[in-house]
Order: C-alpha cells, then structure tokens, then sequence
C-alpha cells in the first residue's frame, strides 16, 4: 500500500489522530512511540501494520512495553504525587 493509499483509508475511517502522528513523523517532530505490543496501534491488524511500517520508515522507532510496564509507571507516577 502507498503512502497516499494509506492516508486516503485514514481519511475514509476518520482517524485523524492516526494522520496527525503520521504529519509529525514527516515534519520529524516524533522520534518514537511507545506501544503495547498486544494492542497496537489500531485494531485493523493490517492497517495496523502498514501505519506502523510506515512510521519506521519515516524515522521513528517503535518501541514496545508490555501492559505491565504501563501499569508500573503509572503506579510509580502515583507515588510521586503523594
């Protein structure tokens, strides 16, 4: 899928948060992005993987955390505040 093919199907879904990480990456104002590998990023796996794909090949390196290092940081996030 192209560039423009994947952002056409963004468009159709109304996934503008999805567009806005992709302009960001172009303007290399993201330098990487945390995921919960079981998640992802979006719930179509095969647009999940094209996004993400695209997004490496614009610079930005995915780096995968697990839900537990997500709960862990905000629990210690907690912490700080108290």
């Amino acid at each position: 899928m192209t560039t423009e093919e994947l952002l056409a199907v963004l468009e159709k879904k109304k996934m503008t948060d999805v567009i806005e990480l992709i302009d960001d990456a172009k303007a290399g104002e993201l330098e990487e992005l945390e995921l919960v590998e079981s998640l992802g990023l979006l719930m179509d796996e095969e647009l999940n993987r094209e996004v993400l794909k695209l997004l490496e090949s614009l610079g930005v390196s995915i780096i995968y955390v697990s839900g537990d290092d997500e709960d862990e940081e905000e629990e210690s996030e907690e912490d700080d505040e108290q």
